[in-house]
């Protein structure tokens, strides 16, 4: 094992002949790349890395593959920079940190070493400790994608969304919320979907919180209340274009902490994994992560937060 190196976690559809050839002469990064069998096993190869000394340790993969490097490395207690080479379906923490969505761009923004200190969130439910560093979403999430074949987009593009909106409405819950803002009281609202967002996009580059500061040691909250067809329609359009925080049915809070439950059970994914449909308590971990980052790269969002 390697002391000091880059160690390069990735999984078993990540392109591993073609990272291995490009890093192949780059004594820059001192590269050590092992295979994980599995984003489960990801934690695992992670904790080898730590235990060997390594100095950076880069998920290659998607959201899901980084957000099990992240939970190794936040819970092993070590400051150790992550990098980002993003081969998934969504990366969309790699779009908050313009990281290129191609292996050369990517290696060379790791060659360049920009970091940047980012915060993380920490979910915690019934014991259960869980951390994630882009966004959690509960709700309604992917009940609009569920009903959008590839020929409803090819048809319709961008307005395939609003089909899809409304054909999920009959199927939607109507979550009873009851939410504890930064341990303050009680408050009760009905609405459809929440996201705690510490990242930007979600789903390939949706815009949902395009007000996060991904080091502003605070959590964007964004609610979508019920609404019509035409209105979840019109959310539909303007989450789409980027500005849904302006629909009168999305409201957005910044905090610290928050605590959720919700009649019915409302399930929440963290960077995209399924994790619980039990009462949750999210907390804000400030500048916990070193990440290396893209040359366009700013904390600061390129829109005014809401009030």
């Amino acid at each position: 094992m390697q002391k000091g190196a880059t160690w390069f976690i990735t999984n078993p559809n990540a392109g591993q002949a073609e990272l291995r050839d490009r890093l192949h002469a780059d004594v820059r990064l001192d590269a050590h790349v092992v295979e994980a069998s599995g984003e489960s096993d990801c934690r695992e190869k992670t904790r080898e890395a730590i235990e060997a000394g390594a100095v950076r340790i880069v998920p290659v993969g998607g959201d899901g593959t980084i957000n099990e490097v992240v939970n190794a490395m936040l819970s092993s207690g070590r400051d150790i920079e992550l990098g980002i080479v993003p081969v998934g379906t969504g990366n969309d923490l790699a779009r908050t940190l313009d990281i290129p969505l191609e292996l050369d761009g990517a290696v060379a923004v790791l060659e360049e070493g920009r970091v940047a200190r980012i915060d993380a969130f920490s979910l915690e439910s019934q014991g259960r400790l869980v951390y994630g560093v882009n966004v959690s979403a509960g709700g309604f999430s992917g009940q609009v994608d569920n009903n959008m074949s590839s020929e409803l987009k090819s048809t319709w593009g961008s307005l395939a969304y609003i089909f899809g909106a409304a054909a999920s409405l009959p199927d939607m819950e109507n979550y009873r919320l009851k939410l504890q803002w930064d341990e303050g009281p009680q408050e009760e609202i009905d609405a459809l979907n929440i996201i705690i967002a510490n990242g930007r996009t979600v789903g390939g580059g949706r815009r949902v919180a395009p007000m996060a500061h991904p080091s502003d040691g605070l959590l964007d909250v964004i609610i979508v209340e019920r609404g019509s067809v035409p209105r979840i329609a019109e959310v539909a359009a303007r989450l789409m274009a980027g500005n849904w925080t302006e629909s009168e049915l999305v409201s957005h809070r910044r905090v610290k902490s928050l605590r959720v439950e919700s009649e019915p059970p409302m399930w929440f994914n963290v960077d995209g994994d399924l994790v619980t449909d039990r009462s949750v308590y999210f907390k804000v971990l400030p500048s916990v992560l070193t990440v290396v980052v893209g040359p366009g790269y700013s904390p600061v969002p390129d829109v005014e937060p809401s009030a």
